[in-house]
């Protein structure tokens, strides 16, 4: 009785006529969060000229956060139907005669461990409803309105029942509207390498990445974001044409289904600060299956330099120093198997000045792995030979290179290139337009993925301030950290700092960075020391694009990074989350103008506790990095 009464759901099947718009309200179904906090009303409405359509609310304690949005998915199926010798549909809307026929009920609140991850522990805890819908038109076609309720937010998607008489799908368009409160603003970039803007709910000149954090008029924040994309076709977001704010999704180009099959998760995720979105990001993958590679032994997170000359020499010399810096990784990017966007490059053979074999062997005696970039010309071309050659190679992984994004072909093209790299022990690290949905859960060989302005624009402070609450709320992003190159638009402390504050597994160092560029500067230790999987993250403050600290703790030290945008500032940072009645040394590494250093960054070490507040004073475009260890 109590896990009925932990989900909140009424059903009104006496047609109640509404005040407004001539409608009938048929069906409601109120589900909460296991907090209660939140509440989430979905319900059909009927017209005077009985057509249908299903909406839905959602409120935060008592504060609106959608407002009625319809929630509408269209289908033609006209040509299956026609092979197959089916009835045609002849609706104009799919969902206009959707007749409700059943509910069912459900909660989970269990733990799980992640291979790596932003903590060591994830608890996947909600209550969920599966609303259950027929067309009156022709009973074999079925759906499902699939809704769960977390704290962190509320997740929505269609799932439609296998289909009797095997009629296949074709999705030509998904029109989840998300109505917001007049005033609301979003963080909008038209790509996903793209600069962001804070805009208000109209005259966007395309649609929108997600996630896609909101700030709300009535001080609440909402991020929409897309989770398990990995057969269909990318979501972004528009404005609605005809609904004032309000966001609508937009497929890019259609899907080919066979049921029974669900479409991803539409996410709503809900906070009272920007700073929590982040911390709440875990919602993306537990709307994953859980991971599917029975050994893992050989995925290893870790730290990488990118090799820049491609010759045996630079090869070595990049794994000397990845040794002197702990690092776990060299890459070979961009064309070392020659020109890389062409379909008559082979990718098999090394074009460049290396010994490959010889390379490898110098890395794996030094305890360094080798990656190659392979652009998508030759993956699309020769996957079933190269991933099969690189294993044996000993190579440890594959950098996808300007991989097509979006389209439902090559959505499954990629989830099909990960399962292959898996099934030959090669992890996978993917480039350019490409977003994760919370894959690494189910395939986690996929470390990171860029879907990020990084320092190969060499973006400026402001910019990076902003990425921490929009593109890294989806999942890890490799953002290629940079710290000799002279293009850098921000301080060193602010490079260090990124280090802590970006996650990603698989961690870009020295990006467009030589070994001969270093004079062993004495800040690096932070580099040498910090690691890129954490058992617990904190986001101690934050505005968006104005700063950031986040505290991460890996074992018992922690690692603390603060960004500051272009504007300079002085921070409070309290030490309250490190445990009661035990002495940490603090190793603070901070820009000093005063320094005759050519990186300008001077360490200070203090004993600290619980109960420190240290004050950051950070230069425009600054930043701090501090390590803390307990002290012996």
């Amino acid at each position: 009785m109590k896990k009925i009464l932990a989900i909140i759901f009424t059903l009104v099947f006496t047609h109640t006529l509404l005040a407004q718009k001539g409608m009938i309200d048929s069906t409601k179904i109120t589900i909460t969060s296991p907090d209660r906090n939140i509440l989430c009303t979905v319900y059909q409405k009927i017209d005077e000229k009985g057509k249908k359509a299903i909406f839905y609310t959602v409120s935060y304690k008592g504060k609106a956060v959608i407002l009625e949005s319809e929630l509408d998915i269209q289908l033609d199926n006209h040509l299956s139907e026609l092979a197959m010798a089916l009835k045609v549909d002849k609706t104009e809307k799919w969902c206009e005669d959707l007749q409700f026929v059943g509910i069912k009920t459900s909660q989970k609140d269990t733990t799980w461990k992640p291979l790596y991850g932003e903590r060591s522990l994830i608890r996947d805890h909600y209550q969920a409803v599966n609303l259950a819908f027929k067309k009156a038109s022709n009973a074999d076609y079925t759906l499902e309105i699939q809704v769960r309720a977390y704290d962190a937010g509320v997740a929505i998607r269609y799932y439609f029942p296998e289909n009797p008489k095997g009629s296949y799908y074709q999705i030509t368009a998904e029109n989840t509207e998300f109505a917001l409160p007049s005033g609301t603003t979003a963080f909008y970039t038209q790509w996903a390498q793209g600069k962001y803007a804070e805009l208000p709910l109209e005259n966007w000149v395309d649609a929108g990445e997600r996630p896609m954090p909101l700030r709300l008029s009535n001080g609440l924040w909402a991020c929409l974001a897309e989770a398990q994309m990995v057969d269909y076709a990318r979501a972004k977001f528009i404005i609605s044409k005809t609904k004032k704010n309000t966001i609508q999704t937009a497929l890019y180009g259609g899907v080919d289904g066979i049921t029974y099959f669900g479409t991803p998760w539409r996410v709503i995720m809900i906070a009272e600060s920007e700073g929590k979105l982040i911390e709440n990001n875990d919602i993306i993958l537990n709307l994953n299956t859980p991971n599917k590679i029975a050994n893992t032994d050989w995925i290893k997170p870790g730290k990488i330099i990118r090799e820049m000359t491609l010759t045996t020499e630079g090869a070595k010399a990049a794994i000397d120093f990845a040794v002197k810096r702990n690092l776990q990784y060299v890459l070979f990017d961009w064309k070392w198997y020659g020109p890389a966007l062409t379909w008559d490059t082979d990718a098999t053979q090394v074009k460049a000045k290396m010994d490959m074999a010889e390379i490898v062997a110098y890395g794996k005696e030094r305890g360094v792995g080798i990656w190659l970039y392979v652009n998508l010309q030759s993956l699309y071309k020769q996957a079933d030979e190269i991933f099969p050659l690189y294993k044996k190679w000993g190579i440890k992984g594959v950098k996808f290179g300007f991989v097509q994004a979006g389209s439902h072909r090559w959505t499954t093209w990629v989830e099909e290139a990960i399962k292959k790299c898996a099934d030959n022990q090669l992890m996978v690290n993917i480039h350019d337009d490409w977003r994760p949905t919370g894959e690494m859960r189910t395939y986690p060989n996929l470390m990171t993925a860029e879907g990020v302005r990084g320092n190969e624009e060499m973006p400026d402070a402001t910019h990076n301030v902003t990425l921490p609450f929009t593109r890294y709320i989806g999942g890890a992003a490799d953002y290629t950290i940079c710290y000799f190159d002279k293009r850098i638009k921000t301080t060193h402390a602010h490079q260090l700092a990124m280090a802590a504050v970006y996650y990603s597994p698989l961690q870009t160092l020295f990006w467009y960075d030589q070994p001969k560029a270093s004079n062993d500067e004495p800040e690096l230790e932070f580099w040498n020391k910090i690691p890129t999987t954490w058992d617990e993250t904190r986001v101690i403050q934050g505005e968006i694009s104005k700063y950031i600290t986040t505290a991460r703790r890996n074992g018992k030290d922690w690692f603390v990074g603060t960004l500051t945008s272009n504007e300079g500032r002085t921070l409070k940072i309290k030490l309250d989350f490190l445990p009661k009645g035990i002495k940490y040394t603090a190793n603070i590494y901070a820009d000093d103008s005063s320094l005759t250093s050519a990186t300008k960054v001077g360490i200070q070490r203090i004993t600290v506790d619980n109960a420190t507040v240290l004050d950051a004073k950070l230069l425009p475009s600054g930043g701090q990095a501090i390590w803390l260890t307990p002290q012996k």
